[in-house]
C-alpha cells in the first residue's frame, strides 16, 4: 500500500511532467459544453465518478480469482498499477482532453492509422457489450443471494431491474443521475475496502508472502492447467491495467475544467483502485490458503461473488456486511451503465451525430441493449457460459489496453518527447506478449501446448520493438 501511494507521488509526478499539462488551455467541458455529455463538474465529483466507472468487479472479483495464483498477485497489482495501469489511464484521458474529448476509435485513428479506426470501433463496441453483460449478471448474482434464495427467477428479476436502470442512466445527462449518485456509491465501495483493511490488521491472519515462493499456489485451489504467465495478467485486469478504462476516461475528459486535474483524476483513481484490489487479494489469500473459507462457512471452490458475501458478513456483521456488499454491487452496476454510455458516445463520434436530442440517444442506445440482452440470455442458458464470456472479456480487455499503450507511444513520439516514450512502450510490449500468448495457449483460443508459453512470449516481446519502429517509419514516410 505504501508502494502504491509513493507510486502516485513520485512516478505520477514524473508522468505528468512528461506529458506537460497546460492549466491555461481550455478543456472540452468549456469549449464544447452541451448540457448532456460535455458538462463542467467539480473535481472531487469527477474523481468519484471516474473511480467508480473503472472500479467494476475487476479489482474485487479479479483480485479474488487472481489470489489463487499466490503472492505473485501482490506484485502484479502493485507494479502493474504504478507503471502500466495508471500510466495508461492518464495518457488516454489526457490525449482525449487534447483532442476535444473523443473516444478510443478517434484517438487510434489519429495517432495510429485511419485503417485501424474502423477495427477499433468494432473492437471497443464488442468489449463494451461484454462489459455491460458481465456487469449485469455479476451484481444480480449477489443481489439474488442477499434478497432471496439465489434461484434463477430471483437472479433474472434483478437482471431486469439493473437493465432498466442502465437504460435510464445511459440516456440522461451525465450530471443528472451519474454525477449525483456515483459519489455515494464510491464512498460505500471505499468504506468496504477500509473496513476489510481494518479487519486484516485486527485479526492479523497468516497470509502467503513473496518469500514463500511464487509458483505452485494455483495447484492447491484447482488451477493446475493455468500458469501464472499469462493467466494471472488476464485475470487481474482492473486492479492493475485495463483497456476498459480507456473507454471510460474520455467521458471524464469531457467534464474536467483544468488539465492539471488529469493526474489526481486519471492516475489517482487507478492507484485508488489498486489499493482496493490489493486489500481484496490479501483477504482472498486468507480465504483460500489459511482456512478462511471454513471460518466463514464456505469452501475454497467458492466463486468470487460467494467469497464477497461470506467474508463481508463473517467479518463485518450484518449491518457492515450489507453496506460492504452494496459497495461491491454498486461497482459493477455503475461500470455497466457507463459502458453503454461510452458505447453510445463512440458511435456518435464516428457518425458525427449530436447527442443533445433524446431521440438521437435512443436511436443509438436501443441496439446496444438488444445485443447485450441476447448475450446475457445465451450465456445464462449455458451452465458454463458466464465463465466463458468472462474469459473473452478478460482477453479483449487487456488487448485494448495494449493497443492504447501503443497509441500513447505514438503520441509521445509524434510530440517529440525523446526517449520518454519508453514509459508507455515497455508496458505496451509486455501486454502485447501477454495477450498473444494467452489467445494462443488458452482453451478459449487456439489451445496450443502450455510448454510453448515462454517461447511465444519471448518471440512476441522481441518482435514488438522492431515491429513498432518499422511500422512507425513507414507511417511517417507515407
Amino acid at each position: 500500500m505504501v508502494a502504491l501511494v509513493l507510486g502516485y507521488i513520485i512516478y505520477g509526478a514524473f508522468v505528468e511532467r512528461m506529458f506537460g499539462p497546460d492549466p491555461k488551455r481550455p478543456t472540452p467541458a468549456i469549449t464544447k459544453a452541451d448540457g448532456v455529455d460535455f458538462i463542467r463538474m467539480p473535481s472531487w465529483r469527477v474523481f468519484m465518478v471516474q473511480f467508480l466507472n473503472i472500479a467494476g468487479t475487476g479489482p474485487i472479483f479479479g483480485a479474488i480469482m487472481g489470489a489463487k495464483f499466490g503472492p505473485a498477485s501482490y506484485l502484479w497489482i502493485v507494479f502493474g498499477c504504478i507503471f502500466a495501469g495508471a500510466v495508461h489511464d492518464y495518457m488516454v484521458g489526457m490525449m482525449s482532453v487534447r483532442n476535444g474529448g473523443v473516444g478510443v476509435p478517434e484517438l487510434v485513428g489519429k495517432y495510429m492509422s485511419k485503417a485501424t479506426k474502423i477495427a477499433m470501433l468494432v473492437f471497443s463496441l464488442v468489449l463494451l457489450a461484454l462489459v455491460g453483460t458481465v456487469f449485469v449478471y455479476s451484481p444480480a448474482l449477489i443481489l439474488g443471494d442477499m434478497a432471496g434464495d439465489g434461484s434463477e427467477s430471483s437472479i433474472m428479476l434483478w437482471v431486469g431491474i439493473i437493465f432498466l436502470y442502465y437504460v435510464i442512466a445511459t440516456l440522461l445527462p451525465i450530471d443528472k443521475l451519474i454525477g449525483k449518485i456515483y459519489p455515494v456509491f464510491a464512498v460505500a465501495l471505499l468504506f468496504m475496502a477500509a473496513a476489510l483493511m481494518v479487519c486484516l490488521f485486527m485479526k492479523w491472519p497468516h497470509l502467503p508472502e513473496i518469500w514463500d515462493g511464487l509458483t505452485g499456489w494455483q495447484d492447491k485451489v484447482g488451477l493446475k492447467d493455468q500458469s501464472i504467465f499469462p493467466c494471472l495478467f488476464i485475470t487481474i485486469a482492473c486492479g492493475a491495467i485495463s483497456g476498459f478504462h480507456a473507454t471510460q476516461s474520455p467521458m471524464m475528459a469531457r467534464c474536467i475544467d483544468n488539465e492539471k486535474l488529469g493526474r489526481p483524476i486519471f492516475y489517482g483513481s487507478m492507484i485508488t483502485e489498486g489499493l482496493v484490489a490489493l486489500i481484496w487479494a490479501a483477504v482472498a489469500s486468507w480465504f483460500f490458503f489459511d482456512g478462511g473459507a471454513a471460518q466463514v462457512g464456505s469452501d475454497i471452490s467458492a466463486a468470487a461473488p460467494t467469497v464477497v458475501t461470506k467474508v463481508s458478513k463473517g467479518w463485518l456483521g450484518l449491518a457492515g456486511g450489507i453496506l460492504a456488499v452494496l459497495g461491491v454491487v454498486a461497482a459493477p452496476i455503475t461500470s455497466g451503465d457507463t459502458a453503454f454510455r461510452s458505447a453510445r458516445l463512440i458511435i456518435a463520434d464516428f457518425l458525427h451525430l449530436p447527442q443533445k436530442k433524446l431521440a438521437s440517444r435512443l436511436m443509438l442506445a436501443i441496439p446496444l441493449f438488444a445485443i447485450s440482452a441476447f448475450l446475457l440470455w445465451y450465456n445464462i442458458s449455458d451452465a458454463n457460459g458466464f465463465n466463458v464470456i468472462w474469459r473473452y472479456f478478460g482477453w479483449s480487455n487487456q488487448a485494448l489496453a495494449a493497443i492504447m499503450l501503443w497509441t500513447a507511444t505514438t503520441y509521445l513520439e509524434k510530440e517529440k518527447k525523446g526517449w520518454w516514450f519508453l514509459v508507455t512502450m515497455i508496458p505496451a510490449v509486455f501486454m502485447t506478449a501477454v495477450c498473444i500468448t494467452f489467445i494462443l495457449v488458452d482453451k478459449i483460443g487456439f489451445g496450443l501446448p502450455q510448454e510453448y508459453t515462454p517461447w511465444i512470449a519471448a518471440v512476441s516481446a522481441i518482435f514488438a520493438f522492431p515491429g513498432f519502429y518499422i511500422w512507425n517509419y513507414r507511417k511517417n514516410r507515407k
